[in-house]
């Protein structure tokens, strides 16, 4: 494990403090529960909106990824969109950002994000890979979710870390909602660094990433705002990589990570939901990434490309869905 961790949990600490500072210019709501567990409403009962999504990125990656708004053009369209930026990969993105810890007390569920991970690491075998590890005296945990989490949830989750509900911050938001979509479709990086760890290849390798992908107008619902994120990052994802590595492996990589790599790659991804039935687990795992990816040798010097943007699918989506 990492002799000198990064203090992941502090410094979404410090963001969620702004957050909580500046509450109403940011159209959030923070309120703190019964055993002291503080939570922060940006998109359920709460507004939110552009601001609060570009703190609840930075939140997930841990104080450690860059996140701002850019134009991006797609098929000679600009689409607003985000460009995220880390030098700490592996573990901003997958230590941090992935959303691997299930959340299940009762009958309430929401997947698991942010810096809390890297201290509870329930995950063990994603953590034994990434080799980081810290102890937290205060933890920050994202939930993309339309129910705010209870007491039971704050003392559950605090059981399960080893700190008191008081010691904990849940700052959530529901998939169909402005800082909803800003915070999964920052996951652009991310997606690329789950491919390549499912794929095998060791991600302490890769030194630094920079990417960009388009922010998706709001969705009338939760399962209709899941379609459009995903299709964001799967047809108009950028992804761009630094990597201590041969070139030989790198060139082998390279075609195995865009989207368009999936059998189930080419349309909107609510069509694809539907086709399975709704059942989220049948659909390709291997179809979660980045429409284009970018990978760049230390070594050599030389970069490796594969993948494409998908302007057509993208509007589908985003514009006439």
């Amino acid at each position: 494990m990492s002799a000198e961790p990064l203090g992941l949990n502090e410094r979404a600490w410090e963001i969620a403090d702004r957050m909580a500072t500046h509450a109403e210019a940011m159209r959030v709501v923070a309120r703190t529960l019964p055993g002291g567990a503080r939570v922060i409403d940006a998109g359920i009962a709460a507004p939110g909106g552009y601001a609060a999504g570009l703190a609840l990125a930075e939140i997930c990656m841990g104080g450690l990824g860059h996140v701002d708004y850019t134009p991006v053009l797609i098929g000679g369209e600009a689409w607003p969109g985000v460009h995220v930026w880390t030098d700490h990969p592996a573990v901003s993105c997958m230590a941090s950002q992935y959303a691997g810890w299930a959340i299940q007390v009762d009958k309430y569920f929401a997947m698991g994000s942010g810096p809390l991970r890297a201290h509870a690491r329930v995950e063990r075998e994603l953590f034994a890979r990434l080799g980081y590890a810290e102890t937290a005296r205060r933890g920050v945990l994202v939930l993309e979710t339309r129910s705010a989490p209870t007491e039971a949830v704050a003392a559950w989750v605090g059981a399960k870390a080893g700190l008191a509900p008081a010691q904990l911050t849940f700052v959530v938001a529901p998939t169909a909602s402005l800082a909803g979509g800003v915070q999964i479709t920052a996951r652009i990086l991310e997606t690329g660094l789950h491919k390549m760890d499912t794929l095998g290849f060791d991600l302490t390798k890769i030194v630094s990433g920079i990417g960009t992908a388009p922010v998706p107008p709001v969705a009338k619902n939760d399962l209709r705002g899941i379609g459009r994120t995903n299709d964001c990052i799967l047809y108009g994802g950028r992804a761009r990589y630094t990597v201590n590595a041969e070139d030989a492996e790198l060139a082998e990589l390279v075609p195995k990570i865009p989207a368009s790599a999936s059998k189930d790659y080419g349309t909107p991804f609510s069509d694809i939901f539907q086709r399975y039935g709704g059942d989220f687990y049948k659909i390709d795992p291997l179809l979660f990434s980045p429409a284009e990816v970018w990978l760049t040798s230390v070594q050599s010097g030389k970069t490796y490309h594969a993948g494409h943007l998908n302007p057509e699918v993208l509007r589908a989506s985003l514009v006439e869905s």
